[in-house]
C-alpha cells in the first residue's frame, strides 16, 4: 500500500534527507521517498499506519509537519473487471527532460576540464589519448570532490536518497567526497594505474545501480554530482557521466593488461 501525504517546513536537500529517514524508521513503513518541490513524501507500508504516527516521527527530525494525505494505492486489491476506473494522479516525476539552463553549471564544469586536458597536450606537443584521459579523471575528480566538500553533511543527505551503499551505511556518504578526492591525487600523480582504475570502476559502477534505479522509477531527486551547491535533477546525464567515467576507467585498465 502507498500513501502520499504534504509535508511544510522543508527548505533544502539536508531537510529531504532527515525527513525521509525518520519516515523510514517508523515501524510499518518499508520505504519512504520525500521530494521538496512539491513537498510530499510517498511513504510504502507493509501495513497501516496513522496518518498522527507519521507525524510524530517528521516533527522528531525538526521543525517539519505531515498532514493531508494527498493519494492511496492500494497494491494488494486487484481492480474489479468492467468497472469504471477514474484515472489516478501518478506519484513519480516529470519526465526527465534536457534543458541548458538547468545543466549549465555541469557543462561548464565538463567544458572547463575538456578544455584544461587540451592546453596540457598542446604543451606536450602532441596529443596522447591515454595521457589526455587520466588528465581528465583527475580533474574529474578533484573538481566534483571541492563541489561536494563544501557542504559534506548535505552531500552526504542527498547521495542516501539514491545511492544503495550510502543508504545501507550512513558513513559512505561521508566519506565518498574524500574518496573522489583521493582519486583524483592518485590520477594526478600516476599512482599505481591498476589499483587506480579499478577502484575507479568499482566505486562508479556502484554509484551507477542507484543512480539507474531512481532514473527507471523517475523519481523527482537532486542528483549530488555537484554536491548540495546546484540544484541538479537525477536523470539520464548523470547515467552518461557515470557511465564516461568507467568506460575511461576501463579502457586504461584494458591497455594495461593486453
Amino acid at each position: 500500500m502507498i500513501h502520499t501525504y504534504r509535508l511544510n517546513g522543508m527548505h533544502c536537500t539536508s531537510c529531504v534527507g532527515r525527513v525521509q529517514q525518520a519516515l523510514e524508521g517508523v515501524e510499518g513503513v518499508k520505504k519512504a521517498i520525500v521530494s521538496l518541490n512539491p513537498q510530499e513524501a510517498v511513504v510504502s507500508m507493509g501495513c497501516h499506519v496513522d496518518t498522527a504516527e507519521l507525524d510524530r516521527a517528521v516533527q522528531t527530525a525538526g521543525s517539519y509537519s505531515l498532514t493531508d494525505e494527498v493519494e492511496v494505492i492500494d497494491t494488494m486489491k486487484p481492480p474489479i473487471v468492467g468497472a469504471e476506473s477514474t484515472p489516478q494522479p501518478a506519484i513519480t516525476a516529470e519526465p526527465d527532460q534536457f534543458s541548458l539552463t538547468t545543466y549549465k553549471p555541469l557543462l561548464l564544469i565538463g567544458a572547463f576540464i575538456v578544455g584544461v586536458v587540451g592546453l596540457v597536450e598542446l604543451r606536450e606537443g602532441e596529443f596522447d589519448w591515454m595521457r589526455a584521459m587520466n588528465n581528465f579523471m583527475a580533474g574529474f575528480f578533484l573538481v566534483f570532490s571541492f563541489f561536494k566538500l563544501l557542504n559534506v553533511q548535505d552531500f552526504a543527505n542527498s547521495y542516501r536518497m539514491y545511492d544503495i551503499v550510502a543508504r545501507a551505511i550512513p558513513g559512505y556518504g561521508l566519506a565518498y567526497p574524500f574518496i573522489e578526492l583521493a582519486l583524483g591525487v592518485a590520477y594526478l600523480l600516476n599512482w599505481n594505474p591498476l589499483v587506480t582504475n579499478t577502484v575507479t570502476l568499482v566505486v562508479m559502477g556502484v554509484s551507477l545501480i542507484g543512480v539507474v534505479q531512481s532514473v527507471l522509477d523517475k523519481r523527482k531527486i537532486q542528483c549530488a554530482c555537484l554536491g548540495a551547491v546546484f540544484n541538479l535533477p537525477m536523470s539520464t546525464v548523470t547515467i552518461v557521466e557515470d557511465s564516461l567515467m568507467m568506460a575511461m576507467a576501463g579502457l586504461m585498465l584494458w591497455t594495461m593488461l593486453v
